[in-house]
């Protein structure tokens, strides 16, 4: 029997930065800096980067396959010269469906809507994202807001946050609404301390934890894939390949 891919330091270490950070961030929501800045300009410049990491995301949710092969391009040659010189290795070809391979160990990270195969991450982070730029339109560029539900935005951020890195143990639609509220809960988050600490140099620290967050997530999600390659018996090229979504 395969034993599990077990996390590396790395990935432990990340994982526990982004954990400190969201604690850090509930922190500055209690007990937020006593001095506030009157910057006309923080509010447009913190949500013209937000705005730019949405778009990013946006982007790589549009187009997964591409992105797959740009991060995997490496390790896919490694693994096709570990196999040519296996001889008990028969190539099987597994197409994608969905950017992920089309094996029923994966089945958890896609959804079928009509004749389409959608990876239910990507389309979470797509979601969460188009939401999140509109709200970014209103808060930081419409002058809107959120006065007594500023903690209580941190707070949810911070839940969201949470959920989204537990996206890993559901699947299909649920899946799908965690990578939402991962999203969602990193621009509450940010929309909440900007609110409560109006500061300049607490939002770009925040900017810094959410990029984090969302590097930990990538992670994360790399991990897992490699775990289910790495215990899947089929001998299929895509195995041991690193797929990311």
């Amino acid at each position: 029997m395969p034993q599990n891919i077990q996390p590396n330091f790395i990935l432990i270490f990340t994982v526990s930065i982004s954990l400190f950070g969201l604690f850090t961030t509930l922190m500055l929501a209690l007990y937020p800096p006593t001095v506030k800045e009157n910057l006309l300009w923080r509010k447009p410049l913190i949500g013209s980067i937000f705005s730019l990491i949405c778009i990013l995301g946006i982007t790589a949710a549009f187009f997964p396959n591409k992105c797959s092969k740009t991060f995997n391009l490496l390790e896919a040659e490694k693994t096709a010269v570990s196999n040519a010189k296996d001889p008990n290795f028969n190539k099987v070809l597994v197409t994608l469906k969905g950017h992920h391979p089309d094996c029923e160990e994966f089945s958890a990270h896609v959804m079928h809507i009509s004749n389409h195969t959608l990876c239910a991450a990507c389309t979470g982070l797509f979601i969460g994202a188009f939401i999140s730029i509109i709200g970014t339109a209103f808060y930081f560029f419409g002058g809107q807001q959120i006065n007594e539900m500023s903690f209580p935005a941190v707070v949810i951020g911070i839940v969201g946050v949470i959920l989204g890195y537990l996206q890993l143990k559901f699947r299909g639609f649920v899946r799908l609404m965690l990578n939402i509220l991962f999203v969602l809960g990193a621009f509450l988050t940010l929309v909440g301390i900007d609110e409560l600490t109006q500061s300049l140099s607490v939002d770009l620290f925040s900017i810094v934890l959410i990029v984090f967050w969302i590097f930990t997530r990538i992670m994360l999600s790399h991990w897992d894939h490699r775990r289910i390659c790495h215990n899947c018996k089929s001998p299929c090229e895509n195995r041991r390949l690193e797929k990311p979504g």
